[in-house]
């Protein structure tokens, strides 16, 4: 039996469901087997997935972090959870692209639930929690590709030279619960509000590494960013506006060194090489943007 087949199999066989159910696979998902269950009239969305320590993934915390993201109402409401299983309401709507993200209306709305979440979340999550520094993890990282003798060794004192001047640059911060992986397709728009989901990688942070996950993955411009700092903080100066520099290729950094990582680890059917050049090449540009900030 596959692990898919295991997962189905697993997501029917839950004792929540009032009879039998015929889970159907919800595509998208690197690092959990998604379904969408249909259950006494209604619809849920069920993950099924381990922890994967190597990149930091706790379902504890995962589980921590959708609860307190429902009870402030920017998440779905957990319906049930075991160790490897979460259950949520599913929502019907739209996910966001990166197009979405760029119009200025949207952006400003999706700010908004960051907000929301990065000041209401580290009153409600329940301890223990994590931190997610990206400096350290892309640290980390380097060693996993180092043990690992992967094909892109030769790159990693540039990359790590790299991390050193951009945590130099984003300087003190100030600490939130986050939810640090701001892909466009981890929003849904039902009609009438935003849902952020998907809370593997939650954990405390700057809300720097937010916005600049969420220009980096979107490819906002200038323009953009600013108006997106001014929505958040109120207002723009020019260290600010650096220290977002700094985080988009932060961010960009450690998602092209979990895609070098998985390629060696991963057993998803992915094409972790194309998705580490297409990274990679994104965060050059966004250096090249950092250093002429």
């Amino acid at each position: 039996m596959t692990s898919s087949d295991t997962a189905l199999g697993r997501a029917g066989s839950l004792d929540i469901w009032s009879g039998p159910v015929d889970p159907e696979p919800v595509s998208g998902g690197i690092t959990n087997t998604n379904f969408m269950v249909h259950d006494s009239g209604k619809r849920y969305f069920v993950r099924i997935g381990e922890d994967i320590p190597l990149h930091g993934v706790m379902r504890f915390n995962e589980l921590a972090a959708s609860r307190a993201a429902a009870e402030i109402g920017i998440s779905p409401p957990v319906v049930h959870a075991e160790p490897g299983v979460l259950v949520l309401d599913f929502i019907e709507g739209r996910t966001l692209d990166e197009g979405d993200i760029r119009d200025p209306e949207t952006l400003l709305r999706v700010v908004d639930v960051l907000k929301k979440g990065h000041t209401g979340m580290a009153r409600r999550v329940a301890a223990p929690a994590l931190a997610f520094w990206v400096f350290h993890i892309v640290r980390h990282y380097a060693r996993v590709l180092e043990a690992g003798q992967s094909v892109h060794m030769e790159r990693l004192p540039m990359l790590m030279d790299r991390a050193d001047r951009l945590e130099d640059a984003v300087g003190r911060v100030s600490m939130i619960f986050g939810h640090n992986d701001l892909l466009p397709a981890n929003l849904i728009d039902d009609g009438s509000r935003l849902w952020l989901i998907d809370w593997d990688y939650a954990g405390f942070n700057s809300p720097l590494f937010d916005l600049g996950g969420l220009s980096s993955n979107s490819q906002m411009d200038q323009s953009a960013d600013a108006a997106m700092l001014e929505r958040y903080f109120g207002s723009v100066d020019a260290d600010l506006t650096r220290a977002l520099a700094a985080m988009k290729a932060a961010s960009l950094l450690r998602e092209t060194m979990w895609s070098m990582v998985s390629e060696i680890h991963s057993a998803v059917e992915f094409d972790f090489g194309a998705y580490t050049a297409e990274n990679m090449q994104r965060l050059d540009a966004a250096w090249e943007s950092f250093e002429r900030a």
